[in-house]
């Protein structure tokens, strides 16, 4: 599929993770850590957050064979549950999808908040999952598996490396942007994700009329 591909999986795990938006979250979460405590939580966030993406980008196909789960349907699912979150994001709320109250009470571990409620579930969350194993499923079925695979690895990992910078200098970027700036982030990645929820959802639509009724849509 090539570059286009390439660039359009980084946008969507760019958009789904919403490494900007997560800001005023590090930010209240880590308020009163020394810088040193704010290092060490950065790095485990990326390093969990990524590698737990990586893992289910590795391991997508065989869940799904585990479970007689079809491309299709998960494609359908998915987009229903991207679809959500993206709707949350536009109206300017965390989705209850990526965090929930027990997890807000967890984060008063000072280091562990890198694991959980950072890495798991607000940088890789469920529609993070989701969207890794769907481009998954596109890149097996094409022509160029192996530039596709690896494009999705690398749309993980400068996903990963933004949100690291960000969270280096987010108190001057969480300064000059204000609560309102990154609400205003957070509602244009929604939109962006929503599309590509939709586009999710008609590519299952089409796959599951043509695998099970043998209809080719127009």
């Amino acid at each position: 599929m090539g570059l286009e591909f390439a660039l359009t999986a980084f946008a969507s795990i760019f958009a789904i993770v919403n490494p900007l938006g997560n800001i005023p979250v590090f930010v209240a979460i880590t308020e009163g850590y020394t810088p040193e405590q704010k290092r060490r939580v950065r790095n485990k966030t990326c390093l969990v957050a990524g590698g737990i993406l990586i893992v289910f980008a590795l391991l997508g196909n065989y869940i799904f064979e585990l479970y007689g789960i079809t491309i299709p349907a998960f494609k359908i699912a998915g987009g229903i549950l991207l679809f959500s979150i993206a709707f949350s994001m536009v109206r300017g709320q965390l989705s209850r999808t990526k965090m929930t109250e027990a997890e807000h009470e967890e984060a008063a571990e000072k280091e562990e908040v890198g694991v959980v409620p950072l890495g798991i579930p607000l940088f890789a969350g469920p529609g993070a999952i989701t969207t890794v194993m769907i481009y998954v499923s596109y890149a097996t079925a094409g022509d160029s598996v192996g530039f596709d695979l690896l494009a999705i690895f690398a749309g993980i990992f400068f996903t990963m490396i933004i949100s690291l910078l960000l969270m280096k200098y987010s108190d001057p970027v969480f300064a000059k942007m204000g609560k309102s700036g990154a609400a205003a982030f957070t509602r244009i990645m929604g939109l962006l994700l929503a599309a590509i929820a939709v586009e999710f959802m008609l590519s299952g639509g089409f796959s599951a009329i043509e695998e099970f009724w043998h209809i080719r849509p127009l």
